[in-house]
């Protein structure tokens, strides 16, 4: 089916149960995005409400009503957004860039159904039921949105291939009569078995999904004007719901494998299944349902999960600087009771709205309020730890001989991404008996490339001086403040012990204890096997310091360099 039939039907079953199903959208804003918002928001009753991410806990839970109760002068409560969309839709635009305490409110909302306050000396409970459209607008890869959110929400809308075209959105009578006959929407067991076994076959693990799916399946029979859920609402339901959370192709049974079928006893000719009845009812459920699953499919399944997984490591901060606390600079995260010193920001709202309850006993009078050191509150903040990415380069007689110009150029490829990103670079190389640091971590695009071009290659190959090296480098970035990254570029034949003699069974004992100690460190490691074909002494390596492992036989320079620049962005961290 087109994919933007399937959107306008998914915003058609949203809107009939709004609260049972919810809806994830991916795209950019765009016309598309409007048209699909618009077919919504003409079928519900009241206008969809948006939700701020930097929406403040009082105004979305509910609390203190700051202006009124510096004009009693005793605390006067407010509703929360979240209490005044009972019965309505919540829009939750850059979801992808949600807090995580927002995307916890949230979750727990719609699976509670009421939100509780107790803060400020309010204390309150409060029934609701809303549906809730998350808008995914992330362009970039560092970005995704919560797993805890996506699990609670039905439909996974993609419009980013969708050219702009104007919506057809169902009728509203059609939306409202459904709404009516929703409750009275009966599903057999076996339909309801079918999405459960599609679901087990498709590899979700969320049992969530299967009872989306019946919530979809439901509001498909009331939209049809049917009382009972049939085979095409559970297909239905198994293609907007299951098969955007496959993880997985069923896998076939082999027919040698296969038991063999228990022996039919004879029947008569009148007893013969009639060729002429439609298949979803000569095939079981299970198979129908399956099937309607499998057609939505995308061909790339694998490859999609495959970057929406490095999507998810790099948004748990991997790839990037770490998040660190700061009390002057970065995004607000908070506030904290405290007196201003060393630069911190006081919170004026969050000190008047400690100080406001406690006006008459203090003995304020009007438009004065007092306020005491107890009252103080601070912002909190934090920012993103500078990334410095270490390059240790192999430059011995065995990369000269292979590779060494190609891992040249990729690195310097690498180095003008990490320019880019403003993160720092350094690089080793190491050769013959021992490790050098031909460049200190620098922002110096000019300085490296310098650096880089007058490597020569030769010699030993001294990987356990190498990986010492690195383990010092990568301390010292730590103790800055920084975030280390080590990429290490060689073919992981090592010859040449700490001690600088010769000896490959020695050497490799060496390298594998220097890895150990690199793990402990506990920084992001990349392991580039850069020989013509994968060697078990890089992946051995990569091993012992739980490194990824990227073997790249027959790769030139472009291809090296994006494939680690993948790895980096992504920051696939053990």
């Amino acid at each position: 089916m087109d994919a933007w039939a399937d959107a306008t039907l998914a915003a058609a079953l949203f809107a009939v149960d709004p609260a049972g199903t919810g809806a994830l959208v991916r795209a950019p804003a765009g016309s598309v995005r409007d048209s699909w918002l618009a077919a919504v928001a003409r079928t519900l009753p009241a206008p969809p409400r948006r939700v701020p991410i930097a929406i403040r806990d009082d105004r979305l839970l509910g609390g203190l009503d700051l202006p009124a109760t510096l004009r009693a002068g005793r605390p006067v409560a407010q509703r929360g957004l979240l209490a005044e969309a009972n019965g309505g839709v919540l829009v939750l635009p850059m979801a992808e860039r949600a807090p995580p305490e927002l995307v916890a409110r949230l979750v727990a909302t719609l699976d509670q159904h009421e939100v509780r306050v107790e803060r400020d000396g309010i204390a309150s409970v409060e029934a609701t039921r809303f549906g809730l459209v998350a808008l995914d607008e992330g362009v970039s890869d560092d970005e995704a949105i919560a797993p805890a959110l996506t699990d609670r929400l039905a439909f996974i809308v993609d419009l980013r291939t969708i050219a702009p075209r104007d919506a057809l959105p169902p009728d509203e009578e059609d939306v409202v009569a459904a709404r009516a006959r929703l409750p009275g929407v009966a599903c057999p067991d076996e339909i309801l078995e079918a999405l459960c076994q599609a679901a087990s076959a498709l590899g979700i693990a969320s049992l969530r999904a299967p009872l989306l799916a019946l919530r979809a399946a439901r509001a498909s029979a009331a939209l049809a004007g049917r009382g009972e859920v049939t085979a095409e609402d559970a297909g239905i339901a198994a293609r907007l719901v299951l098969a955007p959370r496959a993880t997985q192709r069923p896998v076939a049974q082999d027919d040698d494998e296969a038991a063999p079928p228990p022996p039919e006893p004879p029947q008569d000719d009148a007893a013969q299944p009639d060729d002429d009845k439609p298949a979803a009812e000569q095939g079981t459920m299970d198979d129908v349902v399956l099937e309607a699953a499998l057609a939505a499919l995308p061909p790339d399944l694998l490859a999609r999960l495959r970057v929406e997984e490095l999507m998810r490591q790099r948004a748990r901060g991997g790839g990037q600087g770490a998040f660190q606390k700061s009390g002057r600079r970065g995004r607000p995260s908070g506030v904290r009771r405290g007196e201003p010193r060393a630069g911190e920001r006081l919170n004026l709202v969050e000190t008047l709205r400690a100080a406001a309850p406690w006006q008459r006993v203090r003995g304020a009078v009007r438009p004065r309020v007092k306020v005491r050191a107890e009252d103080f509150h601070l912002t909190r903040y934090r920012e993103r730890r500078e990334t410095t990415a270490i390059f240790v380069v192999d430059a011995s007689g065995s990369a000269a001989l292979h590779r060494l110009a190609e891992a040249k150029g990729a690195v310097e490829l690498l180095l003008a991404d990490c320019y880019v990103r403003r993160d720092k670079v350094a690089v080793i190389a190491f050769r013959g008996r021992a490790a050098e640091l031909l460049l200190p971590p620098t922002r110096s695009l000019v300085r490296a490339k310098r650096g880089l071009a007058g490597l020569p290659g030769g010699g030993g190959t001294p990987l356990a001086a190498a990986l010492e090296a690195a383990a010092a480098l990568a301390e010292a970035v730590r103790r800055r403040g920084d975030t280390p990254l080590v990429v290490l570029l060689t073919d992981g034949r090592a010859n040449v012990g700490l001690d600088g003699q010769g000896g490959r069974a020695q050497a490799e004992a060496d390298a594998v204890a220097a890895a150990r100690r690199l793990r402990g460190a506990g920084c992001t490691v990349l392991l580039i096997d850069t020989a013509p074909q994968p060697t078990p002494q890089a992946a051995r390596l990569a091993d012992a310091m739980a490194a990824r492992y990227l073997p790249l036989p027959h790769a030139g320079a472009q291809a090296m360099s994006q494939a680690v620049r993948q790895a980096v962005r992504a920051g696939d961290s053990a």
